[in-house]
């Protein structure tokens, strides 16, 4: 928990230190095998619909029952207020780091990664001179832990929702997609100690973060609320037909009962989540969604689903950023944003 990114932090605090850093991201690790990247985005590109409401009903929920990992957030004032542009701006990154040759060095998802990665380093540096974090009893901000439970939220959390709404995957292509986290997480700056390599390991990281968590709080709950509220369950109600309030009511019972399913009950009530008879038809769902799943696969072929996938998901990310007037692509784009270069606190 004190164990911060001493090759980020060092660049940000003297640039001649990006030497060593841009040495030691340019060198590939022995173990990575290139090939098994792009495989492993293939498959996660297929669901994109199902990868994307997890990721905001699974992934970031887990994440949000822990004050101290959300801190940072709520420091730099990114945490309830924002949920949709936060929301993009991972989808932002995500959408260059899954596509083919995406993680190659110096390709987009790769340079994505190093700008998140140096984000983290200046937010650490933004709360280190506010003086407002108390070390002996959080550690320092962004600490390892919490940076290695960031690959579980997009691997072994969100491949562990979505199996429950219908996606069943072979061990080969987790096996792929784990490849994919491991080497985010080298690119991101996650030590090699605990650099998740496989399921068992991402949910180590899992117990972990429960482990060193004390739990949610009123800040937790505000953005659980705003998450599902004003930007998941809005999502979820454009696909619905009917009228608009009728939508709206059944996009937020929808999205309360998958977020129920997939964090449990205990959890939930923690976050302040609504139960209701929805998580029933959420679990009854499962097997028939499967069996669509199968019928799309066999009757359009796994590449022609592949190429359909990209093309819808860079559609939607396009829908989503008009929506919201948001023409930045990650947060250190927004002029004096904390983590950007030219914050105040920088210059």
């Amino acid at each position: 928990m004190w164990q911060a990114d001493p090759l980020a932090d060092a660049a940000v605090a003297d640039p001649a230190a990006l030497t060593a850093l841009r040495d030691h991201l340019g060198i590939d690790p022995d173990w990575l095998e290139r090939d098994r990247l792009d495989r492993a985005a293939d498959v996660l590109v297929r669901y994109g619909p199902q990868w994307g409401l997890v990721l905001g009903a699974a992934s970031l929920l887990r994440g949000a029952d822990n004050w101290i990992a959300a801190k940072p957030l709520v420091l730099t004032g990114r945490y309830g207020q924002e949920p949709a542009v936060r929301s993009i701006e991972v989808g932002n990154w995500l959408s260059a780091v899954v596509r083919p040759g995406g993680m190659a060095v110096g390709a987009p998802g790769f340079e994505h990664t190093v700008r998140v990665r140096m984000i983290h380093a200046r937010v650490r540096r933004h709360i280190e001179r506010t003086a407002t974090w108390d070390h002996a009893a959080w550690g320092v901000p962004i600490p390892q832990p919490y940076m290695a439970f960031t690959l579980a939220e997009f691997g072994h959390i969100a491949l562990a929702a979505m199996a429950h709404l219908g996606v069943r995957l072979r061990d080969d292509e987790l096996a792929d997609i784990y490849h994919l986290w491991r080497y985010v997480g080298h690119v991101v700056g996650v030590d090699d100690a605990l650099n998740p390599t496989n399921e068992a390991d991402h949910v180590r990281i899992e117990e972990l973060y429960r482990l060193t968590s004390p739990g949610p709080d009123a800040d937790s709950r505000e953005f659980t609320t705003a998450l599902i509220e004003g930007y998941l369950a809005e999502q979820l109600a454009t696909m619905i037909p009917g009228p608009a309030s009728w939508r709206r009511r059944t996009a937020v019972a929808v999205m309360y009962g998958m977020a129920r399913v997939f964090l449990g009950d205990a959890a939930a009530d923690s976050l302040g989540i609504p139960d209701g008879p929805t998580k029933h038809v959420v679990r009854a769902a499962r097997p028939a969604l499967t069996a669509l799943d199968q019928v799309r696969l066999l009757a359009l072929g796994r590449d022609r689903v592949t190429a359909r996938g990209y093309v819808a998901r860079d559609r939607e990310l396009a829908r989503l950023k008009a929506d919201n007037a948001m023409e930045h692509d990650l947060v250190d784009a927004v002029p004096g944003a904390v983590g950007s270069t030219n914050h105040p606190i920088d210059a």
